[in-house]
């Protein structure tokens, strides 16, 4: 199949390594302006190098990255602030963790919630409208098979990944 992302910019979450450099490598060689987000320079900077290196990328110039943790308010503002309007928004940043039930407190509660579920939600809300003004878009959410099958040692991970397979019911009447 040949994908032409030609004149199409993407930003990646979570992307400086795993599924998330993988998803900026298949949009960079697919042809989109893609834009990698981690939480620090050096990161960045190598994720940007691999990237620029694939076989098969159309531009290497094409690869930027943006410095700021997503997982947070503030960080979400550095993206928007520095990558105004993107055609596709892969929200892929997530953390997990294996604890017993009982020994979750809300600090974990809370934070798995703001990087697992608000990061996708502050930036939908920001480049959805756009998108929508356009008449093209893509969100995309990474989401997980413990959404579905939720690991007793890991339950407030699957919370937050059923909670972000909800997005589909809204986005697309947006």
């Amino acid at each position: 199949m040949n994908i032409d992302l030609n004149g199409k910019t993407a930003l990646v979450t979570g992307s400086t390594a795993g599924i998330g450099l993988a998803i900026a490598t298949g949009l960079a060689k697919a042809g989109a302006q893609v834009t990698i987000v981690g939480r620090d320079q050096a990161g960045v900077d190598e994720a940007i190098k691999q990237l620029q290196q694939a076989d098969a990328v159309n531009d290497a110039n094409n690869i930027k990255g943006i410095v700021a943790d997503a997982g947070t308010a503030g960080g979400c503002q550095t993206i928007i602030n520095t990558l105004p309007e993107v055609d596709i928004l892969v929200n892929n940043l997530g953390i997990y963790g294996a604890t017993p039930f009982f020994d979750i407190d809300d600090n974990a509660w809370e934070e798995m919630f703001q990087i697992n579920v608000m990061s996708g939600v502050r930036l939908s809300r920001h480049y959805a409208k756009a998108m929508k003004e356009k008449g093209w878009g893509r969100i995309q959410f990474i989401s997980s098979e413990s959404a579905l099958n939720i690991p007793a040692e890991m339950v407030h991970y699957g919370v937050t990944k059923a909670a972000i397979q909800a997005y589909h019911v809204v986005l697309p009447k947006c």
